[in-house]
């Protein structure tokens, strides 16, 4: 929590002096899913930190794994104990920017394709990602909305031998943000 505070204090401040706007929230929505043999599995995580600088494009965001709620208390406890190890990797983490940042408009409502690049840490692999998605200006709201998969062997995240047939190797993640204009 410390790093990603220092990360987001920098970020705000990065652009003060030019009068840029920032964007925030804490209660961001990530959804991960993924379809197996076995079974389906879905989580939910309503407290995704993120903050976005209109100046810069920087972009960064920070989720508690031990966040993620499924609908089954097994599933939560295997996801944290066995595949995450969310004592040992508490949160995830993505810094980058939003690198089409001059094509959004923000003083006209309307829905802009985003080209979103940089680090996504977790399960202490780092990661480079592009992904595109959609930044939506809505009543001084901006909005983010993307869709992507993982390879969960990319972050060296291992699936049981006994179950590892059952369940994908690959999770789709929903991101929806709605951040509002930070108070300086």
């Amino acid at each position: 929590m410390r790093t990603f505070t220092i990360i987001l204090a920098l970020l705000l401040m990065t652009s003060i002096s030019a009068g840029a706007q920032k964007y925030i929230t804490k209660t961001g929505h990530i959804k991960f899913y993924s379809d197996g043999q076995l079974e389906k599995i879905e989580a939910h995580n309503r407290q995704v930190n993120s903050a976005l600088d209109f100046a810069t494009g920087g972009f960064v965001f920070k989720v508690l794994m031990k966040s993620f709620e499924f609908e089954k208390a097994l599933m939560q406890e295997h996801f944290n104990e066995n595949y995450v190890e969310s004592d040992k990797f508490p949160d995830a983490k993505f810094v980058g920017k939003v690198a089409n940042i001059k094509d959004i408009n923000l003083t006209k409502d309307g829905v802009y394709d985003a080209n979103v690049e940089g680090k996504l840490t977790m399960h202490g692999v780092t990661k480079e990602v592009s992904e595109k998605g959609t930044l939506e200006v809505k009543q001084g709201k901006v909005i983010g909305k993307a869709k992507f998969n993982l390879l969960v062997a990319d972050y060296k995240i291992t699936i049981p031998g006994n179950v590892g047939n059952n369940i994908s190797k690959t999770i789709e993640v929903t991101v929806d943000i709605s951040l509002d204009k930070a108070n300086m």
